[in-house]
């Protein structure tokens, strides 16, 4: 013990030693979290003040799990068992099997993914008269999703909390769905912290339990937590109040899927005699990289403050270099050109690094990658388990081990066509229905009764003969081996060996994976769980490649050399941070630049320009307010091409405050169309509407001039009511 303790600095130590009461940790980037949390684990069992089942230790990644799980068991010297180790929604699972009776579910119930969830609310939608042209399902799974985020049953959403959507029937919708769920067996994503939230506010004997048991918790990357998860952990935490919450509020970046910075910033309210532990020494990046980075989350209100510094004696380092150039593809180039001379000097391309703001500028580095013959990765993007044909072979498994599970049934019953189209479907669901009885057992009964004739006769047949054969195979020869009878039996193989498109052989490629996949797991259970649980990305393409990916993706990582280009007003920021009032969205878009300068070990590149091509055409562009908030003892300016015309708007007032009116067109994102005219009748929640630049949507919300509207392709987008017509 005393040797893990002999490597840990004084802050680090004071917070692995302050096992007493609860204790937040605020750990800068860089500055060994990881380091302090699988210290203070194993410090807990080594010091016999818990056994590893009393401990609760919450990760946001499956990574950051087994990472922990291997760290304090290498410091133990000894596997640990029985450890409540891993992500919220993990944990929230494995809660929920062992109660789930008490919250209407039996315990081999399914999670379900996003296809599936817009397929069992589909028809809720269709019976309640709604037209989903104008209200797609996906818009409504979504606010049902940020329902969840916040904890609310359908019975808590209060007036203040509801919305238009759907004619109003949004909540009711939201019930109706809720019940579907509980009939099918099915839980998706929100429900698991919902219902064990509930199932901890409800039943006081379960909960008394779990407080009892859990004398340690420890919580990572707190500042990314919802209100639903904040809920769970506050229940859990009331009777020992030994919770330890690392984060850092500087880096809470991911407000658009729930997450909460008031949860991290109003800790010491929320547990009052906390203590504080600030990590400040960083051992990652130089002393410029540190001071442009301190400088420019300086500027945000809302913090609770801290100062990085470099945690170890190194060379002082290079200056973050700030360059304005023409357009787009001199940015491009430039970067190209630096990373061939790094590459030349002996670097490793995979310690570089294109971190971008938004997903279109992404489209003139891959093209001079291409050019120059560098090789890449794109970091995100479609994951292994989303994909259609992973999809479809998890549903046949699904099907295979859970007779009852109709989602997964339906999935595959035509899947290759077999001539059970809609018509049939909709016959098998009346069928299952009068009879109270799952999809697979209605396809029996119609069978026997005669409900299929012809070609749709000896499909079924065939289909539910091999579901006898393929459990038989589950049973007596495992599940790698029953996989692999599905997919052959059922045609589904032959299907995209038959397939001339140039996607096929790697759909059969991705099958094979799955098929390593599910071969590390005992059995079909733990499997399924692990695919409903896990969206790992398992793009990580092999060989030394430039890393290009968005800022958010970044998070967590770090490079050698970053660079990050962009820095220009409505573009990071972006436009929607500028036209929402208050300054929460433009703090959030400070941090995100924050967490982009601090990804970089030796070397951050930022670069701006004079002129960017958006969609239609080409628009005029000025450098990030960010870039005038950098030290300018910590950087190193380049570039004419912007450069006068920065040091005349750096000198304007609205640095770092709101444009003026007459600078503001040269920011807008919608510029480049001709404005409308304000109408005399406002839009309404709810109506269809189109743009110029993102297409059809429908509108969520309305605040003065602007819309809030979830655009069918382009997602969640403000915008000036005057930029868009009703359809």
């Amino acid at each position: 013990m005393s040797d893990h303790l002999a490597r840990l600095n004084p802050e680090q130590r004071q917070a692995v030693e302050t096992l007493e009461g609860p204790l937040l940790v605020l750990a800068g980037a860089g500055t060994g979290k990881t380091r302090v949390l699988t210290t203070r684990f194993a410090h807990i069992l080594l010091s016999g003040r818990a056994a590893p089942w009393q401990v609760l230790a919450v990760t946001f990644t499956n990574k950051a799990a087994r990472e922990m799980r291997e760290r304090v068991a290498a410091m133990l010297g000894r596997p640990v068992e029985g450890l409540w180790l891993g992500t919220f929604h993990a944990l929230a699972a494995r809660m929920l099997r062992r109660h789930a009776g008490l919250v209407g579910l039996k315990p081999d119930f399914s999670i379900l993914d996003t296809d599936d969830q817009i397929r069992l609310l589909k028809p809720l939608m269709q019976q309640a008269g709604l037209d989903l042209q104008r209200f797609p399902p996906p818009v409504l799974l979504a606010q049902i999703q940020r329902w969840k985020d916040r904890g609310l049953t359908p019975e808590r959403i209060t007036p203040a909390e509801d919305t238009d959507f759907a004619r109003g029937r949004a909540r009711a919708l939201y019930a109706a769905y809720q019940q579907r769920l509980t009939e099918v067996n099915a839980a998706d994503f929100g429900d698991l912290l919902l219902h064990a939230t509930e199932l901890l506010r409800k039943e006081t004997d379960v909960l008394a339990q779990y407080q009892e048991n859990f004398r340690y918790i420890l919580v990572d990357e707190y500042q990314d937590t919802n209100l639903v998860q904040y809920l769970w952990l506050r229940l859990l935490a009331q009777k020992h109040r030994n919770i330890c919450c690392v984060g850092d509020d500087d880096q809470s970046i991911y407000s658009w899927r729930g997450a909460e910075v008031e949860n991290i910033l109003r800790f010491e309210q929320d547990f009052p005699g906390a203590s504080v532990v600030r990590l400040e020494a960083n051992y990652r990046s130089t002393a410029p990289i540190l001071a442009a980075a301190a400088a420019l989350i300086a500027h945000n209100a809302g913090r609770l403050g801290k100062t990085l510094h470099p945690g170890r004696e190194v060379p002082a380092g290079e200056k973050v270099a700030v360059i304005g150039l023409q357009d787009s593809e001199e940015e491009a180039r430039m970067a190209g050109q630096r990373i061939e001379a790094l590459r030349a000097e002996g670097n490793r391309l995979s310690g570089i690094a294109i971190l971008v703001r938004a997903g279109f500028q992404t489209r003139a580095f891959e093209e001079r990658m291409l050019a120059l013959g560098i090789p890449y990765r794109m970091v995100g993007g479609l994951r292994f388990y989303e994909r259609a044909e992973i999809r479809d072979a998890v549903a046949y498994l699904r099907a295979t081990a859970r007779p009852g599970d109709d989602l997964a049934f339906e999935r595959i019953l035509n899947v290759p066509k077999r001539g059970l189209g809609e018509g049939f479907l909709r016959r098998l669901h009346e069928q299952a229905q009068s009879n109270a009885v799952p999809l697979a057992a209605a396809a029996e009964r119609l069978l026997a009764e005669g409900g299929a004739k012809g070609r749709a006769r000896e499909s079924l047949a065939a289909l539910l003969n091999n579901f006898v054969g393929w459990r038989a195979a589950l049973a007596s020869e495992g599940p790698v081996s029953a996989l692999a009878r599905m997919l052959e039996e059922s045609g589904y193989v032959a299907m995209w060996r038959e397939d001339r498109s140039p996607e096929a052989p790697g759909r059969l490629e991705n099958l094979k994976e799955l098929a390593r996949a599910l071969a590390e797991f005992e059995t079909v259970e733990g499997f399924l769980d692990h695919v409903s649980l896990v969206m790992e990305n398992d793009e990580q393409a092999e060989g030394d490649r430039v890393n290009l990916m968005t800022l958010h993706a970044a998070k967590g990582l770090e490079f050698d050399t970053v660079f990050l280009p962009g820095w220009e007003e409505g573009l990071f920021p972006n436009q929607r941070a500028l036209e929402e009032s208050g300054a929460k969205a433009l703090e959030e878009e400070r941090r995100l630049a924050y967490v982009g300068l601090t990804r970089a070990r030796n070397r951050a590149i930022v670069s701006h320009v004079a002129r960017r091509q958006f969609y239609s055409g080409w628009q005029g562009a000025i450098p990030s307010r960010f870039i005038a908030e950098l030290p300018e003892e910590a950087i190193e300016r380049s570039g004419q091409a912007t450069f006068e015309r920065e040091r005349m708007l750096a000198a304007q007032p609205f640095f770092p405050a709101a444009f003026p009116a007459s600078l503001r067109v040269l920011a807008a994102r919608d510029a480049w169309t001709e404005p409308k005219q304000r109408r005399g009748r406002p839009i309404g929640i709810g109506r269809r509407v189109f743009h110029q630049k993102f297409g059809y949507g429908t509108v969520t919300a309305s605040d003065e001039d602007r819309l809030d509207i979830e655009f069918d392709k382009a997602g969640a987008k403000r915008v000036l009511e005057r930029f868009i017509e009703p359809v």
